[in-house]
């Protein structure tokens, strides 16, 4: 039995040990109390390893470096305990994505007796709630929740913040509603009723300390209106709340303990995600360096082996890893779903406004990364990709960027295809050449792992969403917009209008 206490009196815990070679672990405080983190499993699910039980308090993920081999293993602390059992070490644990934690703040909303701005209260207005606060702490980004994820928000919410730099208020801006058309499919593990919740659009409004959110219900149709009778609304979802989303600050790329090796760290997770040679992330990595497309088809060989038809496939882009942006991996589920294939691309924008610059695109990503899973329910980022407005490419979903990882961004038909967000909003703004550049590089490389033509046509079986209906085996371009497998403005007018240029140029990519 090995007493393990964590510094500063923050864990003290105690590990029974089956084992021959006994193994000291430092187990340091959680970066996120306030965020309940599922327990890890028992070290003893992992294959080969022996039993350990009465896992520690700490719950974040840990670096654990063995003495005197070098990094043995990361993950989840009882993991890391096994792994360096299973090397017959002395290791050390070190959280893994030191920094700043980010953090999220639900307010619910109350009623509003009028729209504030007008200092009057209007006469048979719509019913509308809200919020004012101050002194909020630092948030960077903010949607509204509710409680039934199959509800609609028919209305107009608007938010405005104080910025923490100049201390003024923003104008009014509108947070996008309509927001249904993302998600995991109808039927699918990940979409849990009780677990999942409506959302909005989360909004990226800069660093902020004070909030003030209206939320104005939409008039019913205009034939229940008539001379003499107030106009009857649709109903607010119940459960209406604004969260403040403060993505943290991130260490600096390639940082990390003093004592932890910067080569050879080798991830439990990421393991899984790349065995048998079918990723070409290294662990612990921050980004996958692009390569010409001579090499990427001798990494294609490597991942996939020899064959006889002619490859196409483009040269891999540079990508920024989770690591990289700074994912907090004890915020999502453990483990990773697959699907068979990658059919098809649905190419979307993230609605968050385009009041970011490229520096900021990774907290973006972090407070995007956190809405989706604390505040919506997600098991992960919805995203398979992201892209930056200076058309910079980083990992969403966790589970291997070469991999067929089911995501939760095209609702009905997540399955075989991958989703690509663009940071921003495109229905008034025209991406940059950049960003269409990025999409282009981005499905040549990833389309072409699994022989795909950008050009091309596919079929996919549609899961269920308010224009096919579940079963129906349906006709889409390889390289479609987000409005081609639902009803929906996304990608927004301009970005879906590059999609013609973006086959185009992925499909040279490839050498068609």
């Amino acid at each position: 039995m090995f007493k393990i206490t964590g510094m500063g009196g923050f864990l003290t815990s105690s590990i029974g040990v089956t084992c021959v070679t006994c193994v000291a672990v430092l187990a340091l405080p959680s970066a996120h109390p306030a965020t309940a983190a599922p327990a890890a499993p028992a070290a003893s699910a992992v294959s080969g390893a022996p039993a350990v039980s009465g896992a520690p308090a700490w719950r974040g993920p840990v670096a654990v470096v063995g003495e005197p081999a070098g990094a043995v293993a990361t993950g989840y602390p009882d993991e890391a305990v096994a792994a360096g059992l299973r090397a017959g070490a002395v290791v050390h644990a070190h959280p893994v994505g030191a920094g700043i934690p980010g953090s999220t703040r639900s307010l619910p909303l109350g009623p509003l007796p009028g729209v504030r701005t007008l200092g009057r209260h209007l006469r048979g207005a719509p019913p509308q709630q809200g919020v004012y606060r101050t002194g909020t702490g630092r948030f960077s980004l903010v949607g509204l929740v509710w409680d039934d994820p199959d509800a609609e928000l028919h209305g107009r919410a608007q938010v405005r913040t104080r910025s923490v730099a100049t201390g003024k208020w923003s104008g009014w801006q509108d947070v996008e509603t309509h927001n249904a058309d993302h998600g995991a499919d109808p039927g699918a593990a990940e979409h849990v009723p009780g677990r999942l919740h409506g959302a909005t659009a989360p909004l990226w409004v800069g660093e902020s300390d004070g909030v003030d959110v209206r939320v104005r219900a939409d008039a019913a149709a205009p034939r229940d209106s008539r001379a003499g009778r107030p106009r009857s609304t649709l109903p607010l979802p119940s459960g209406l709340r604004l969260e403040l989303v403060d993505p943290g600050k991130q260490t600096p790329a390639g940082d990390a303990p003093a004592d932890v090796p910067r080569t050879g760290l080798r991830t439990v997770e990421a393991e899984t995600a790349s065995s048998a040679g079918t990723d070409p992330v290294r662990s612990g990595a921050t980004e996958i360096p692009e390569l010409n497309r001579r090499d990427t088809e001798l990494e294609l060989v490597r991942l996939q082996g020899p064959v006889r038809a002619k490859r196409y496939i483009g040269p891999r882009p540079r990508i920024v890893t989770r690591r990289g942006w700074g994912a907090d991996e004890s915020l999502r589920e453990r483990g990773f779903v697959y699907t068979k294939t990658v059919k098809a691309v649905f190419v979307h924008h993230t609605a968050t406004g385009n009041k970011y610059t490229c520096s900021q695109a990774a907290s973006v990503i972090r407070s995007i990364y956190r809405y989706h899973v604390t505040s919506m329910g997600w098991r992960d980022i919805g995203y398979n990709f992201l892209v930056d407005k200076c058309g910079t490419i980083y990992e969403g979903r966790a589970g291997g960027v070469a991999r067929a990882v089911l995501g939760a961004h095209t609702l009905g038909f997540n399955t075989d295809s991958m989703g690509i967000a663009v940071i921003g909003t495109y229905g008034v703004t025209r991406p940059s050449s950049a960003v269409v550049e990025a999409v282009a590089r981005l499905t040549a490389w990833k389309l072409g792992l699994y022989g795909a033509n950008p050009r091309g046509k596919t079929h996919l079986t549609s899961g269920g969403g308010n224009v096919y209906p579940k079963g129906k085996n349906v006709r889409l371009d390889v390289i479609s917009g987000h409005r081609d497998g639902f009803a929906t403005e996304c990608p927004g007018k301009w970005l879906y209008a590059k999609l013609g240029t973006t086959r185009s140029s992925a499909a040279r990519y490839q050498g068609r």
